[in-house]
């Protein structure tokens, strides 16, 4: 039985988690689990899946009614507990499902536990990439992406040299808005925003996702996991979700993975790498896909794409700031204090006004990211 860690049971990557986790529940046992605040959830997870440690995040009086223990489960209150159950000698593997910042840390300890860990935490590696390349030298961790597109590619690249790819290919659904008059976005609501066509997740992410943000930082996420230039980094508007992921190889020739739009996918695969999952998650026949759309996303309705490209080439703490800007600025339009295409006006604002350094050591991503974060919400003037 391999013991795994899922940070962020709550949420809908650790939702499909704890799916894949009963499939294979004579292989997998859920030894420790976090989430924020939603108690409720924490206690379904403990009474169906009996694990041995709980991490609530949230520091706030009404999260503690669980207390230390709830049949038989110890539960920790306060992020900094994250690192402690990543980073356990008793956990085979840590899947880190967390959305934001606060997802870094624990990964930096599972990497320094020599863990396997399933990453679907981009910031991670947007924030803090190059130290993380540094760290995996020195660290024999396993990394594998569950993010759906990275999943595809991870897939692709697996067998092939990299030497016969000319370009990895993301695709992304477009968005609510992929249709939109583009003169309208300034009008987006919240309600609007939520509304993905394809995908359940939480706000942040499905924000992100209305704005090509998301694919934005899995662009740049990608050139950390993959070590493809950016020029051979693409991405493509494909409406249907079918085809994750493409590797385009220097004769000319493509190759595509397509699977059901469910996130169990690239997580059976995480989890059982570097064996085949094994049972049926979601059967589908090639006749049932219909057709499949591909075309380039349009410039003028995804600014921030193109902001990822330059923020990533300039590299350093540029990703950094990226993520942090986006991160301050969607949680302002979610406050509605800032309108929907103000978003990537906040990002390219942080990016003009901030100096981009090549820190060594991680308190230097820190600091630009803190700064970023300052920035958008009006507390410095740069």
């Amino acid at each position: 039985m391999k013991r795994v860690c899922l940070l962020g049971a709550s949420g809908s990557v650790g939702d499909s988690t704890l799916k894949v986790l009963r499939l294979y529940k004579d292989e997998f046992y859920l030894h420790s689990f976090s989430v924020h605040n939603n108690l409720e959830k924490a206690k379904q997870i403990i009474q169906e899946f009996s694990p041995k440690n709980l991490v609530v995040s949230s520091k706030a009086v009404e999260t503690r009614t669980l207390g230390d223990n709830f049949q038989g489960c110890n539960i920790f209150y306060g992020e900094e507990y994250l690192e402690d159950i990543s980073a356990s000698s008793e956990v085979d593997i840590v899947i880190t499902a967390i959305v934001g910042s606060i997802g870094v840390f624990p990964t930096l300890a599972a990497i320094r536990a020599n863990k396997k860990i399933c990453i679907a935490n981009k910031e991670t590696l947007v924030t803090f990439g190059p130290y993380i390349k540094n760290l995996l030298k020195t660290h024999p961790a396993t990394l594998i992406p569950i993010d759906s597109e990275h999943n595809a590619i991870f897939q692709l690249l697996e067998s092939k040299p990299k030497s016969s790819v000319q370009a990895i290919i993301l695709t992304a659904s477009g968005g609510p808005f992929r249709d939109r008059n583009i003169n309208t976005l300034k009008d987006v609501t919240i309600e609007e925003a939520l509304q993905h066509p394809t995908w359940k997740m939480g706000p942040k992410i499905t924000i992100d996702s209305a704005g090509l943000v998301n694919k934005s930082l899995e662009v740049l996420e990608a050139h950390y996991l993959f070590d493809f230039s950016f020029e051979q980094i693409e991405v493509v508007i494909h409406p249907q979700s079918i085809v994750h992921g493409i590797a385009e190889f220097v004769d000319g020739s493509c190759t595509m993975y397509a699977s059901h739009p469910d996130m169990m996918f690239p997580i059976a695969h995480a989890l059982k790498y570097p064996h085949y999952p094994t049972k049926n998650i979601v059967m589908r026949k090639v006749h049932s896909y219909q057709t499949l759309n591909f075309y380039e996303p349009e410039p003028k309705r995804y600014p921030a794409l193109q902001l990822a490209y330059e923020c990533g080439k300039r590299g350093g703490t540029a990703p950094a700031i990226f993520n942090a800007a986006n991160e301050q600025a969607v949680e302002l339009f979610l406050q509605k204090k800032i309108s929907f295409i103000d978003i990537p006006k906040k990002i390219d604002e942080a990016l003009q006004k901030l100096p981009i350094q090549e820190p060594t050591e991680l308190l230097g991503y820190l600091e630009a990211d803190s700064l970023a974060r300052k920035l958008v919400k009006g507390e410095i003037e740069c």
